[in-house]
C-alpha cells in the first residue's frame, strides 16, 4: 500500500496571501531557527526545505564585486541624465543580470543594496559618486525609476528586492561612524526624509540600509525615526539591514551602549531586521540576541517581527513557490544601453562654438584620465572598456588624433647611486581579464612576482601627483607598483584600487632627497638585499631624476593640432571615495599645470572633466568645457560621440557647481537652511548652476498656462526646437513663494521632462504639481502647512535659467503665533539658531539642543503668545551650564543655573520668574554643556 502524499503545508500553498503563509512558516520555526535569520548570511533550516539566504548584493549602477559585469555609469552620472525612462531600463538590465549570474553563482544576492538616496548636499563628500543629486524631488524620481526598474514587472513577484542607502543625513565620510548630523526639524522633514519618503511611497522598495552616523546625537541604528517615519509610509513590510560593522560600533567606537546585548536589542526593537556584522561568521550576533533574550532585553515577538519582515522580501522573491526570473547578461541590448546612459549623461558646461568637432579636426588628445576607463568601489569588472582616447581613435582615425598622458617621467635613484628597477613580469592568463588587461582583483595579494631591484640603469616610472601629494607610480608596461601583504614593492596592480589602497606614495624631502612613503602601510620604502621593500626602519634616500614633464609632452602635442581635447578628473579610489572625503574643489595641481601648458599653445582646448564630484575649475578662459561621471564601460566612445556631435547633450548638473572652497559650508554643518546651502537656499554665484547644460540645438519656450484644483497646480507650456539638429532638452519646472513668513527656497524643483525634438519640432507639456508641493514644516505647530498667499511658477532650462514665470494664488492656513501657554517651547523647534547642535533626549527617542563646543548658543522662537500673561517659566535642562532667557532681543530677564547631577540623561526642571503678556519673540543663549529639552510658561 503506497504511503499518502503529505498535505503540501500552508506556507508552501501559492494561493494563499503571503500574509497567512508568512504566518504559517513563522510557528513552524524554532526560536534558534529565528533567531538564526537575523544574521546577514541565513543558514538554511533543511527540515523544512528552506535554503540559505543573504542579505545584500550591491547593484548601485551595475552588478558589483561578483566578478563580469555591465557596466554602466556612476549613480551621480544617472542623476545626470534627468531621465527616469532610462533608468528604469538600466535598472531592468541590471536586474536581469543579477537573475543571470544567480543562476550559476549562488553567491550572488537578490536582495540587492541599492539605490543611494543621499542627497549630495556637500560636493566635498567622499562618496559623491553614489547618490543622484543635491535635490531631493529630482533624488526620488530617479531612485523610483531605478527601483522600479529593479523590481522587475511581474504583478506578484520581484526580479530583485532593492534596498535604499543611507538613512539618514549621510554626507560625510570624516569620522562617519561617530559624528552626528545635527539635524533640524525643518531640514528633516523638507529635505533629508523626502528622497526616501517619495521613493518608498512608489511601491518598488524593499528596504532601507541605515547609515554609519549618528542624527541628532542618536546612532541611525537605534533610530526611532524607522518606526516614525519610514514604516509610516507604506503598508508592505520593510526590511531594514544593518551597514557592515555598524551593530558592534554601537559599543566599540561609538559609546552609546556598554555592551552588544543592549546594543543588539536596542536595534532590533528600534526595527533592523538583518545585522551585517563579522562577515559570513553569524555566531557573534547570534550570541548576542540570545544574551539579549536571557536578560529580558528582548522577547520572542521581537524576533518575529524581524523575521516576518525578512521572510516577506523572501516569498516577493518567488523563493517559497520556484518562481524564477529570467535573465540576460552582456547583452547586445545591455552594450547599447550602456552606450546610451553614457552618452545622454554628458553635460556640456560651456562652448564657445569649438564644439562640435569638424570630421577633419585634428585633434591632441591629452591628461591623466584620457586613456582610463575608471572603475569605483561599486563597480562590477569590465567586461568592454572605451577610453576617450579610445573613442576619439575609432570616431575620427588614428591618423588624425595624437596622444600624449602627460605623467612625469622619472628615476629613482638610490644612496648607491643605482636606480630602483621593475623586474620583468611574467604575469600569466590566471591574473588577467577578458581582454587580457592585468586584474586588480586578480593581482591582489600576490606575492609571487617579482619585487623590485636596484640596477645601474633603473625603469623609468611613470609618476602622476592626484593631490595632496598622493603618488602613483606606474611601470612602462602599466602596471602599478604596489605593496603586498609580505611588505615587498612590486609593480602588480593594473589600477590603483582596494578597501585599504596600496598603489599609493608620498615624498617626502630628507636632507638632499626623498623619502617614499607608501601610504597603504604608513611605512617608508627601504632597499634591501633580497629587494625593495617597506619598513619601519632604514628608509632609502632617493633622488628624483625627472626624465621629462608631463606638461613638455602635453605643449609638443598640443602645438601640432587644430583643437586640444585635455580630459581631467579624478580616480575613484583616490582623495574622494568611502572613508575619505575631499579637502579642495580645486583640480590637483599636476593636472592644472597640464591644462596650461595645453592652453599656452592652443588656445582651442576644450576640457573634458571625467569625475566623480564637481571641480571649481577657470571656465572662463576655455572655449569648451563638459563634465561626465565615469561613464562605464562605453564612456569613451559616449564622449567621442558627444564630442563629434553624432549626439547632441542633454545632460544636466545634478548639483551645484561652486566656484570656490570659500563658497562652502563646514561639512558636518547640515542645516541646509541655516547656511544656505544647495541651490534651493544658496545666495551666491554658482560657477554653474542646478539643472545647467548646454545643446547644440536652440530651445524656445512659451504658452505658460496654469489652473488650480482642489488638490493640483495644472502647468502647461511649450517646447520648440529652433536649432539645426535633433536634441533632447530637459524642461524644468519651480515653484517659489513670493511671501514666505519663514526662509523658503529661492526656488525648488517640482518636475521636469526630457524630451526628444527634431528641428522645428514643437512639444506640449503639462505637469500636475500636488498643492502638498508648496508645503512646508511648520516648527510652531509641527505639521505641513500651505501659506495663502503668491506663489511664482517658472519654467525653464536650469535653476537660473528661467524662461517662463507665473504667479498664481493659493489658499492655506495662515502663520499663528505659537501659544506656548499651552505648548511651551521644545528645544529643537527652533526658528533660527548659532552655535546649536541637536542633541538626543533619550536613547530612544526625544531631541535636545546645547552649545557647540567651544561656542555660545542661541535659539530664536518667533511670534511667540504669551495671551493675557505669565509670571514664571520651567525648562528642562541636564548637563552643566547656564540658560539665559530674554524677549525681543532685549535683556535678560531670567538666568536657568544647571549644575551636573547625572548623566546627559537625568533631566531635572527648573524654575524661574518672567513677566511677559502678548507676542514676542523668545531668545535662549546656551551656555557650557547644559542640554535643554523644553521650556514651558505658566501664570
Amino acid at each position: 500500500m503506497t504511503a499518502p502524499t503529505p498535505p503540501t503545508p500552508p506556507f508552501r500553498d501559492p494561493h494563499l496571501p503571503f500574509a497567512k503563509r508568512i504566518d504559517d512558516l513563522l510557528a513552524r520555526l524554532a526560536l534558534d531557527e529565528k533567531i538564526g535569520f537575523l544574521h546577514q548570511f541565513v543558514p538554511a533550516v533543511e527540515r523544512l526545505g528552506i535554503a540559505a539566504f543573504r542579505t545584500g548584493q550591491e547593484a548601485l549602477h551595475g552588478v558589483a564585486w561578483m566578478g563580469p559585469a555591465t557596466v554602466f555609469p556612476q549613480a551621480v552620472g544617472l542623476g545626470a541624465t534627468w531621465n527616469t525612462d532610462l533608468v528604469r531600463r538600466v535598472g531592468e538590465a541590471v536586474s536581469a543580470e543579477v537573475r543571470a549570474m544567480r543562476a550559476r553563482d549562488d553567491r550572488v544576492g537578490l536582495n540587492v543594496w541599492a539605490p543611494t538616496v543621499n542627497l549630495l548636499r556637500h560636493p566635498l563628500w567622499g562618496r559623491n559618486e553614489e547618490g543622484y543629486s543635491e535635490d531631493p524631488k529630482l533624488t526620488s524620481a530617479i531612485a523610483t525609476a531605478y527601483t522600479h526598474g529593479l523590481r522587475g514587472d511581474h504583478p506578484t513577484y520581484w526580479r530583485t528586492a532593492p534596498v535604499l542607502k543611507h538613512w539618514l543625513a549621510h554626507n560625510n565620510e570624516t569620522d562617519r561612524d561617530t559624528s552626528s548630523s545635527s539635524v533640524r526639524p525643518r531640514v528633516l522633514h523638507e529635505y533629508d526624509l523626502r528622497a526616501f519618503r517619495e521613493a518608498v511611497e512608489a511601491g518598488a522598495v524593499a528596504g532601507v540600509m541605515p547609515a554609519y552616523n549618528l542624527v541628532n546625537g542618536r546612532p541611525n541604528h537605534v533610530s526611532p525615526y524607522l518606526r516614525e517615519h519610514l514604516r509610516a509610509w507604506t503598508d508592505e513590510e520593510l526590511l531594514v539591514c544593518s551597514d557592515a560593522g555598524a551593530p558592534s560600533n554601537l559599543v566599540d567606537s561609538e559609546h552609546y551602549f556598554d555592551t552588544h546585548e543592549e546594543a543588539t536589542a536596542a536595534a532590533l526593537l528600534a526595527g533592523v531586521d538583518s545585522f551585517t556584522d563579522h562577515g559570513t561568521d553569524s555566531s557573534k550576533i547570534v550570541a548576542r540576541v540570545k544574551g539579549a533574550v536571557a536578560q529580558g532585553l528582548l522577547t520572542e515577538a521581537d524576533i518575529d517581527a524581524a523575521v516576518r519582515r525578512q521572510l516577506s522580501v523572501r516569498f516577493r522573491l518567488g523563493e517559497f513557490d520556484g518562481h524564477e526570473e529570467p535573465g540576460a547578461f552582456d547583452t547586445p541590448e545591455h552594450r547599447a544601453l550602456a552606450r546610451e546612459a553614457a552618452e545622454q549623461a554628458v553635460v556640456l558646461l560651456k562652448n564657445d562654438g569649438v564644439l562640435p568637432l569638424a570630421p577633419d579636426t585634428r585633434i591632441a588628445v591629452v591628461g591623466l584620465l584620457a586613456d582610463e576607463c575608471k572603475l569605483d568601489w561599486y563597480s562590477g569588472t569590465l567586461l568592454h572598456r572605451s577610453t576617450p582616447l579610445e573613442g576619439l581613435y575609432e570616431r575620427f582615425g588614428a591618423d588624425r588624433v595624437e596622444f600624449a598622458e602627460g605623467v612625469d617621467r622619472v628615476r629613482l635613484r638610490t644612496s648607491t647611486g643605482a636606480f630602483l628597477h621593475v623586474p620583468e613580469a611574467d604575469a600569466d592568463d590566471e591574473v588577467r581579464g577578458a581582454e587580457g588587461a592585468l586584474d586588480p582583483a586578480l593581482l591582489a595579494g600576490r606575492t609571487d612576482l617579482p619585487p623590485l631591484t636596484t640596477d645601474p640603469v633603473g625603469t623609468e616610472l611613470a609618476l602622476v601627483d592626484w593631490g595632496d601629494d598622493v603618488l602613483t607610480l606606474r611601470a612602462p608596461d602599466g602596471r602599478y607598483l604596489s605593496v603586498a601583504e609580505d611588505g615587498y614593492v612590486r609593480a602588480s596592480a593594473d589600477q590603483p584600487g582596494g578597501w585599504v589602497v596600496q598603489e599609493t606614495f608620498r615624498l617626502e624631502p630628507h636632507g638632499n632627497g626623498h623619502l617614499l612613503r607608501h601610504l597603504g602601510t604608513g611605512r617608508h620604502v627601504c632597499v634591501a638585499a633580497d629587494g625593495v621593500k617597506v619598513a619601519e626602519e632604514d628608509a632609502e634616500v632617493l633622488e628624483l631624476v625627472v626624465v621629462e614633464r608631463g606638461e613638455e609632452a602635453v605643449a609638443r602635442v598640443a602645438a601640432r593640432a587644430d583643437v586640444v581635447v585635455a580630459v581631467a578628473g579624478n580616480d575613484p579610489h583616490l582623495n574622494g571615495r568611502e572613508t575619505e572625503d575631499r579637502t579642495t574643489l580645486r583640480l590637483p595641481g599636476h593636472q592644472e599645470r597640464l591644462l596650461r601648458a595645453a592652453r599656452a599653445v592652443n588656445p582651442n582646448t576644450v576640457l573634458a572633466l571625467v569625475s566623480a564630484y564637481p571641480y571649481a575649475v577657470d571656465a572662463g578662459s576655455l572655449p569648451a568645457l563638459l563634465w561626465t561621471a565615469h561613464g562605464g564601460q562605453a564612456a569613451g566612445t559616449a564622449l567621442a560621440r558627444v564630442l563629434a556631435g553624432d549626439v547632441s547633450p542633454a545632460g544636466r548638473l545634478p548639483q551645484t557647481w561652486y566656484a570656490d572652497d570659500a563658497d562652502l559650508p563646514g561639512l558636518l554643518d547640515y542645516d541646509v537652511i541655516g547656511s544656505r546651502q544647495t541651490y534651493l537656499y544658496f545666495e551666491g554665484t554658482p560657477l554653474f548652476p542646478f539643472g545647467h547644460g548646454l545643446s547644440y540645438a536652440a530651445f524656445s519656450y512659451g504658452d505658460l498656462m496654469t489652473r488650480v484644483t482642489g488638490d493640483a497646480v495644472h502647468v502647461s507650456f511649450t517646447v520648440t526646437n529652433t536649432g539645426e539638429v535633433t536634441a533632447d532638452e530637459v524642461a524644468q519646472l519651480y515653484t517659489r513663494a513670493v511671501e514666505p513668513s519663514v526662509p523658503r527656497p529661492r526656488r525648488e524643483l517640482v518636475d521636469h521632462r526630457r524630451i526628444t525634438l527634431a528641428p522645428g519640432e514643437r512639444a506640449e507639456l503639462a505637469f500636475e504639481v500636488p498643492l502638498s508641493a508648496f508645503e512646508f514644516w511648520d516648527v510652531a505647530h509641527g505639521r505641513w502647512r500651505r501659506e495663502p498667499g503668491p506663489y511664482d511658477v517658472m519654467a525653464g532650462a536650469s535653476s537660473e535659467d528661467i524662461r517662463l514665470r507665473t504667479t498664481v494664488r493659493l489658499d492655506g492656513t495662515p502663520a499663528a503665533p505659537r501659544a506656548v501657554r499651552e505648548r511651551g517651547l521644545d528645544g529643537a523647534d527652533f526658528d533660527e539658531q548659532s552655535g546649536v547642535e541637536i542633541v538626543d533626549r533619550a536613547r530612544t527617542s526625544g531631541d535636545a539642543v546645547t552649545a557647540a563646543e567651544g561656542r555660545t548658543g542661541e535659539l530664536i522662537y518667533r511670534d511667540c503668545d504669551f495671551g493675557s500673561g505669565v509670571t514664571g517659566l520651567t525648562a528642562t535642562v541636564s548637563g552643566e551650564g547656564t540658560v539665559e532667557v530674554s524677549l525681543d532681543g532685549g535683556p535678560v530677564v531670567a538666568v536657568l543655573t544647571v549644575a551636573e547631577v547625572g548623566g546627559p540623561y537625568d533631566y531635572t526642571e527648573l524654575g524661574a520668574a518672567i513677566t511677559a503678556e502678548g507676542l514676542h519673540d523668545v531668545r535662549l543663549g546656551l551656555r557650557g554643556r547644559v542640554r535643554l529639552a523644553h521650556v514651558g510658561f505658566s501664570g
